[in-house]
Order: C-alpha cells, then sequence, then structure tokens
C-alpha cells in the first residue's frame, strides 16, 4: 500500500469510532493544555516584567539600597531592612573613583504621590518625582521628545527646572506646547524644560506618570527627610567592560561605605539580567508543577492510547488478515496503526494547545499582561504528541504487524 493511502485508512479508522477517538485524545488534551496555559501566563509574565526591568539603560547597573526582588529568611529581611541609606555625598566618591572607568554615573532620588498643577488643570495625586543629574537620563533610557533635559551647572545652581514624563505633559498641555510654561508641585513653581518619549507600559500600568527636577533642586525642598537614599545609575563604555566594571564599582564602594572585608554588602546591585534571573527562579517551581501535573495527564493518556489501539487491533484482526493475504507487507500495517496513534495523539494535542492560549491569554489578561502565543511550547507540545503517538502506539502496531494472516483469516 502507498504512504498516503495508509494515512486515509488511519484517519478513516479514527472517523468511525469518533466516541473512542475522542474519549482516547481527552487525556492529550488535558495534558497539552496544562502545559501550553502555564506556559502562556509564565511567558506573558515574563515579557512585562522585562520590559519593566530592562528600563535601565544598554550596559548599564544601578547600586540601591534594598533588592527589588526581597526574598530570604525574616533575619535576612531585617538585616536588609536596617541598612544605611545611601547619601549624595558617598554618590559623589563613587563617581570621582569611576572616572576614566565608567562612561557615566549618574545619580537619583525619588518621592511619590506628587500632585502637578497647570493653569486650571492638575493630575491625580499619584505622580512620581525624581531628582537627579544629567547621566541619569543616559542610563535609565529616558529619552528627550523635544525640548531638553537640564545640565550640571543648573544642578549646581539648584535650578528649578521640570521634565516631564509624556502622561502629565499630555494630561496638562494637550493643545500647546508645554515648554516654558510653569507648572506648580507642592506649592512649588518649576519652568517646564523637556518632555520625555514614551517609555510604554508594564501590566497596564503607564511608566510615563512621573517627572524630573535638578537633583539639588530635590534635596533644597525634600533633602530632610529621613527615607532619601541615592539610586546609584553606571553605565560602561562597551559591553566587555561591563561585568569588570560592576566589580570594581563594588570594591570602590566597599571602601566608601567602610564595609569590613568578610561582610556582605550593606547595599544591592541591580542589572537587567539579575532581576530576569530572579524572576526565573521564581517561577520554575509554577512551571514545574505544571510539568508534573501534564506527565501525569500524559501518561495516563499514553496508556489509554495503547489500551485503545490493542482493542482495535482485536476488533480487526480479519482485516489484518485479508490485507496481508492480498499483498500487505508487515510495515504497511505497522505503519498504519502508528499513523493512527500519531493521529489521535496530534489531534488532542492540537486541541490542547488552542484551549491552553485562549486560556492563558484570558487569565493573563486580569494581570494587564500583552497577549503572547509561546510558540516554543506550541513546538514542543507538538513534538510530545507524536512522541507519546509513537511510544506508546509502537506495541500495537507490532502486534498488529506479526499476527500470521491465516490464524487472523480464521477470527471470529
Amino acid at each position: 500500500m502507498l504512504i498516503t493511502e495508509i494515512i486515509k485508512v488511519a484517519l478513516s479508522s479514527l472517523h468511525s469510532n469518533k466516541l473512542r477517538s475522542t474519549l482516547t485524545m481527552l487525556g492529550i488534551i488535558v495534558g497539552i493544555f496544562s502545559i501550553i496555559s502555564i506556559s502562556t501566563v509564565i511567558a506573558m509574565l515574563q515579557n512585562s516584567i522585562e520590559e519593566g526591568v530592562s528600563a535601565l539603560g544598554k550596559n548599564t547597573f544601578q547600586l540601591q539600597k534594598f533588592p527589588s526582588i526581597r526574598t530570604g529568611s525574616a533575619e535576612e529581611r531585617a538585616l536588609i531592612r536596617n541598612r544605611r541609606n545611601i547619601t549624595v555625598e558617598e554618590y559623589y566618591r563613587l563617581r570621582e573613583e569611576l572616572q576614566g572607568k565608567a562612561k557615566s554615573v549618574g545619580g537619583e532620588l525619588w518621592r511619590w504621590g506628587r500632585t502637578i498643577k497647570f493653569g486650571n488643570k492638575e493630575t491625580n495625586p499619584n505622580v512620581n518625582l525624581s531628582g537627579c543629574t544629567p547621566e541619569a537620563f543616559a542610563n535609565n533610557n529616558w529619552v528627550i521628545e523635544y525640548g531638553r533635559e537640564f545640565n550640571q551647572r543648573e544642578v549646581d545652581n539648584s535650578s528649578k527646572y521640570i521634565v516631564l514624563g509624556k502622561d502629565i505633559a499630555d494630561h496638562l498641555f494637550e493643545y500647546m506646547n508645554p515648554i516654558g510654561q510653569e507648572v506648580w508641585m507642592d506649592g512649588r513653581k518649576f519652568q517646564v524644560i523637556g518632555v520625555l518619549e514614551s517609555q510604554g507600559a508594564v501590566f497596564g500600568q503607564s511608566q510615563d506618570n512621573f517627572v524630573i527636577i535638578p537633583l539639588n533642586t530635590f534635596l533644597a525642598y525634600y533633602g530632610s527627610e529621613r527615607w532619601n537614599s541615592v539610586n546609584i545609575t553606571i553605565q560602561s563604555f562597551e559591553k566587555e567592560d561591563y561585568d569588570k566594571l560592576i566589580e570594581v564599582t563594588e570594591g570602590h564602594f566597599r571602601t566608601i561605605r567602610k564595609v569590613p572585608p568578610g561582610e556582605p554588602n550593606d547595599f544591592e546591585i541591580r542589572s537587567n539580567e539579575q532581576m530576569l534571573k530572579q524572576i526565573n527562579e521564581m517561577t520554575a517551581g509554577v512551571r514545574i508543577g505544571a510539568f508534573a501535573i501534564a506527565a501525569i495527564a500524559l501518561l495516563a493518556a499514553g496508556i489509554g492510547i495503547m489500551n485503545i489501539m490493542l482493542v482495535s487491533v482485536t476488533e480487526r484482526t480479519k482485516e489484518i488478515g485479508i490485507r496481508k493475504s492480498i499483498g500487505a507487507k508487515r510495515f504497511n500495517v505497522l505503519f498504519q496503526f502508528l499513523v493512527e496513534a500519531i493521529t489521535l495523539c496530534i489531534l488532542g494535542g492540537i486541541v490542547g494547545i488552542v484551549l491552553g492560549v485562549g486560556v492563558g491569554n484570558w487569565a493573563g489578561s486580569f494581570l494587564n499582561a500583552t497577549a503572547i502565543i509561546p510558540m516554543d511550547w506550541v513546538v514542543i507540545g507538538v513534538s510530545l504528541c507524536v512522541t507519546i503517538g509513537i511510544i506508546f502506539g509502537t506495541y500495537p502496531a507490532y502486534k498488529a504487524a506479526n499476527l500470521d494472516p491465516i490464524e487472523a483469516l480464521r477470527y471470529e
């Protein structure tokens, strides 16, 4: 028999036993659905988180007081909570130490929950405020859309200039150019000198709801607050210098902070790569759990397929005898039953993939994550289906191929 004819016969056999085929596919559907749905949700979360943590510029890392993701025992968390603030003086000392070693060293302080006013318009009281040095723009990948950023002289002079995030500019200056206009924040007046390009959104949360003022201006108004801790961003000249610069910076900053030899750092080094590694570690447990559920479901499905195929061989013993008696070779019979088993698995896998992607994206939408189709896991899902069909369909196919045609023809 031709291969195409063998495939047609196999599909015809499955079609003539719709209920049995459907019940057999259920295990495959559940297993593949478990893998694809969980992988879809995790991929959506990772993409959204990666967009957020990748806000640092190219070849840039950051020194900060606290880790971005807090883990560990209660004692470890208490030690972290009691860390000293990173001061502006420490920032300037580190910047001096890294002259010629780093491309730029920026400092920034943050405050949350500000309200920006212009005329009779005002924002919600949820605007983030950053006081920073000029280097922070490039290090944080803040790109000026129009206007300009402030310079070091304006930082030194505590100039009352402000750069607006895209959301703030669009809300307050919908039909006019904001450059040169004056806005109010906490009862103080600032002149707008620039507007940033949009940073996009993470989990549906806009990244453009913030404003930037010179570091010394920030210190003049908010410097007495005890929770002021400077974030220091450092950018290397080249990618090849990046890891070495992290080591050098860590050594210099330990010396500046007077951390005793052998003691752990009392500050955190944040990089995009480190954050992504932590995220992958956090999602590894969920993925392993999904794989365990899927493995059990697929194993049960494989055993079910083998049993159904053995029943099919028994029911079609006489048919096999007739085919072998008119010239069908062992390979033809073996291939036909293997195709039936693989087809069952692939059809079940396709249904599981469609349901998994659909349910995964639906679940991810509640977290405002961007929809995605995890093509790598779709390919893995299809490959698993073919593998299961081959593994669990081989024995029934082998048994059918080795039936004696005379004995098979006598079978009732």
